[in-house]
């Protein structure tokens, strides 16, 4: 059985606005969360980042949902024995329902504190590192580090849950993908890709959880959601590694210029059609996804939820 579950979108709404989402979607039927973790939003017209931790800790207070970083990046902007200390409070505060979902990240959120951007190669080393120190970490054992990457000098997470938060990491390439598969407790991923799930199955994957996720525009004008897609989301039309390379807002928005309203709208069903929806979320659960996270683009949240308790969630179940 499929979960189906809200995804809080941090780069379009400030803390408190994602915390009342995120009782919105308890009430509407949503089965788990999505957070995403950014210090910067892709486009300032989105507007907003705040802290996840601190959220997370407001979310374990106000739903009592499952909740998923998508993603976190442990690699440079935050030392992967910090992130550590965070996810196991977090996994103590939510009672067992916190999972860090990891991967390696963006420029984007990443070079404010080390403009040298290591290229996906070395990336991927360093996470695999990462998790590994994080694992230790979580043992309560005291922890000194001297990697490839990382240094830790007699490090001991005092506060940590009884069973450690699980790690699902996210992959899109081929060693991504094969790291997620034997390291992972589960996979991420925002397409619906049979063949990449495969590939994860393959790599060791096979029996553990995959999380997908998708963003939409409810509005009974398809046409002003379209082009409210288009106004907050253009970068969801621009391909290619550039979302991984570039440092700054103003350069998403430079190559968003680009962009077409169709291009931007193109994997995002938009207007008041449940079956538009509906059949777009099926692509994930026929693709062989066990969780699929769902955001509202756009400030109409209330109609959202309700469209979907009433509309879509029923047809998916």
């Amino acid at each position: 059985m499929t979960t189906f579950g809200y995804f809080l979108s941090s780069e379009e709404h400030g803390p408190r606005e994602l915390v009342r989402q995120a009782r919105l979607a308890e009430r509407a039927g949503f089965e788990a969360l999505w957070i995403s973790d950014h210090y910067h939003p892709w486009v300032d017209e989105q507007g907003q980042s705040p802290f996840v931790w601190t959220v997370i800790g407001a979310l374990a207070e106000a739903t009592s949902l499952p909740i998923t970083t998508a993603v976190t990046c442990p690699l440079v902007r935050v030392h992967p024995a910090v992130i550590a200390q965070a996810a196991a409070t977090s996994a103590v505060i939510t009672e067992g329902r916190f999972r860090l979902g990891v991967g390696t990240g963006e420029a984007l959120n990443e070079h404010i504190t080390d403009s040298r951007w290591p290229p996906a190669a070395e990336r991927l080393e360093m996470l695999e590192e990462a998790i590994g120190l994080m694992r230790e970490l979580w043992s309560g054992e005291l922890v000194t580090h001297r990697g490839r990457h990382y240094s830790v000098d007699t490090a001991r997470v005092y506060t940590r849950p009884d069973t450690p938060p699980p790690v699902y990491v996210s992959g899109f390439g081929p060693k991504a993908v094969d790291l997620a598969g034997r390291l992972g407790d589960g996979y991420i991923l925002t397409g619906p890709s049979a063949e990449l799930i495969e590939k994860f199955h393959e790599a060791g994957g096979r029996g553990k959880p995959v999380q997908g996720g998708l963003k939409v525009c409810y509005d009974e004008d398809a046409g002003r959601a379209r082009k409210t897609v288009h106004r907050l989301w253009p970068n969801q039309g621009i391909t290619g590694e550039a979302s991984q390379l570039l440092p700054l807002p103003r350069h998403f928005e430079q190559l968003a210029e680009l962009v077409t309203e169709e291009q931007a709208t193109a994997a995002s069903p938009c207007g008041p059609d449940p079956e538009e929806h509906a059949e777009a979320i099926g692509k994930y659960v026929d693709a062989g996804f066990d969780e699929v996270y769902v955001n509202q683009i756009g400030p109409n949240q209330e109609a959202f939820f309700d469209f979907y308790a009433r509309e879509v969630l029923p047809r998916l179940r």
